[in-house]
């Protein structure tokens, strides 16, 4: 039986995720680029909307790159 998993920034009490922080934002990111889905990494609808909006303003700033190799 799968046990659920709890948000990492939920359980650290992050508000703000910051797009400047590309380390933290590539590992919510597949080689393609892709945005994983929140339940790989058991993010709730808050910080999942938060960081896609992060990763989306980094690739636009440039900081991390749209596909990756």
């Amino acid at each position: 039986m799968l046990e659920k998993k709890t948000c990492q920034f939920c359980q650290d009490k992050i508000d703000k995720i910051d797009y400047k922080n590309s380390e933290l934002l590539r590992r919510f990111v597949n080689s393609q680029g892709k945005i994983y889905p929140p339940r790989r990494f058991g993010t709730c609808t808050k910080h999942q909307r938060i960081l896609t909006r992060a990763i989306k303003k980094s690739r636009i700033m440039a900081l991390t790159p749209i596909v990756i190799k």
